[in-house]
């Protein structure tokens, strides 16, 4: 691995943009790295963090919480919430530590995306093992959000035929014309060449978390207002037998681990920052406002929508069907979760599709296919570039993620299996061992054994919610 010229090196006073996620999985260490692309300018500050932070955070998995919270109880519910929010908290703060070598601060070298820094602090195959974790994450969150984006579309259109035919109608409609659609749509975003296009629609999707997240919280207040109870209990939704209870709280943590953690694009939204001041400041200071903004709405979304329905809180809030009236704000909440899932689909695509093709720019330097770029002229539209490997493997990614999500069409389920898989691993474990490196913290003192009982906790609630959560997918799937 080169020093500070080869990974983007410089002062603090150095704003050049770097690539997004460079992969070194597939080289060894007699392999040259692929060529680094030309630099651009670092022109985000805390705000523009804050915003791509929030894109990233909050998602489908804010619709979950009112199950969950249900599920947990009054008092284990928001506990576990906030438990979550600080996890992820200090793991931004252990991980914001690794964007600059070897000083977090004043370091040369610029360590530009999450595998890189594991790569420099861990060495060679804890790289390519996080490479392998984090590809899988990020593809399992562009399934989730495929799923999401599919049943607040359909939610749509089962509100309207509810308002015409009434509550009782049987206003089944089905999920695979909405998947494709969604998918439709997202092989024509994914053309967007890299994260530092998209800005514009991070701040987009972050205003349509916040919108739909208000009228969740607003709904869901006024129908504990309007029936003049809180229902719930501290030990939560009742279930027929004590091991369908541990099933679905084990899903519940599943699906809180998975509306918090954003580790695997930290970096890479770090990488944007300009600077003075040093990036881990700026960036500390932005997931500490965005957390406590996401944790606020949680708490607000969750508890409201269980105090609202207690044992009946459906898994999805706002599409559930708890809430039918008033129908036109429904459907507007449930259009602004799918504009939120179309920017959080490509925040979390992005840094797959930039490992595949710039490994594949350097296999094949002289490829036509890989490298070429062609000037696209449309009416009324900007210019466009299109490169044929962009369009073709994208445009694959986008189809495969739409095909798993026909194949297991399970919200919660999903959700749970996949913030189970990337939360140890991503959140916690590498970001602490990286630390040890980063702050040369010796075995066996104070900060060394804190650290490793909060890793190995956080494993074992990890193992817990992945087998329930997968037990819940197998018996959906068999159902």
């Amino acid at each position: 691995m080169s020093t500070g010229e080869g990974r983007g090196g410089g002062g603090d006073g150095d704003n050049l943009i770097t690539p997004l996620l460079q992969s070194t999985v597939a080289s060894s260490s007699d392999e040259p790295l692929p060529p680094d692309p030309p630099l651009k300018k670092r022109t985000g500050n805390v705000w523009t963090a804050v915003a791509h932070v929030i894109t990233g955070v909050i998602g489908s998995g804010v619709l979950s919480l009112a199950w969950s919270v249900g599920e947990l109880g009054w008092i284990a519910g928001p506990l576990t919430m906030l438990f979550f929010a600080f996890i992820t908290l200090l793991s931004t703060f252990l991980l914001s530590t690794c964007y600059r070598s070897p000083d977090p601060e004043h370091g040369p070298a610029r360590n530009r995306s999450y595998i890189e820094a594991v790569q420099v602090n861990l060495g060679e195959r804890s790289a390519w093992l996080c490479g392998l974790v984090a590809q899988i994450s990020l593809y399992g969150i562009g399934i989730a959000y495929t799923i999401t984006s599919a049943i607040s579309m359909r939610a749509i259109q089962k509100s309207n035929c509810y308002h015409e035919y009434g509550h009782e109608a049987a206003c089944d409609f089905g999920e695979t014309y909405y998947m494709l659609i969604f998918g439709a749509v997202q092989i024509v975003m994914s053309q967007i060449p890299d994260f530092h296009n998209m800005e514009w629609l991070s701040v987009v999707a972050a205003i349509m978390s916040f919108t739909y997240s208000f009228i969740g919280l607003g709904l869901g207040f006024a129908k504990v207002v309007g029936d003049g109870v809180v229902k719930g209990s501290i030990a939560g939704i009742s279930t027929s037998t004590a091991a369908q209870k541990m099933w679905l709280v084990s899903q519940a943590l599943g699906d809180i681990a998975f509306a918090y953690p954003y580790s695997i694009i930290l970096i890479e939204i770090q990488d944007t920052l300009k600077s003075p001041p040093p990036e881990n400041e700026t960036m500390n200071k932005a997931s500490t406002i965005a957390i406590s903004i996401t944790t606020f709405f949680y708490l607000c979304c969750g508890g409201f929508g269980y105090a609202a329905f207690g044992d009946s809180t459906p898994g999805n809030l706002l599409t559930g069907f708890g809430f039918y009236e008033p129908y036109w704000l429904i459907d507007f909440a449930n259009a602004c979760i799918v504009l939120h899932l179309v920017g959080g689909y490509q925040v979390y695509s992005q840094p797959v599709f930039a490992v595949v093709e710039k490994w594949l720019a350097w296999k094949y330097p002289n490829s036509g296919f890989v490298n070429d770029e062609y000037t696209l002229k449309l009416p009324l539209l900007p210019t466009f570039r299109l490169n044929l490997l962009r369009l073709c493997f994208r445009t694959t990614y986008v189809l495969s993620t739409t095909g798993i999500a026909m194949i297991f069409p399970y919200f919660n389920e999903v959700l749970g299996v996949i913030g189970a898989l990337n939360f140890w691993p991503l959140s916690i474990y590498f970001p602490v061992e990286m630390y040890f490196v980063q702050r040369k913290i010796g075995a066996w003192t104070t900060k060394w054994v804190v650290l490793r009982i909060f890793s190995v906790f956080c494993l074992l609630v990890t193992m817990f919610a992945l087998v329930g959560s997968i037990e819940g997918v197998i018996t959906a799937k068999l159902s």
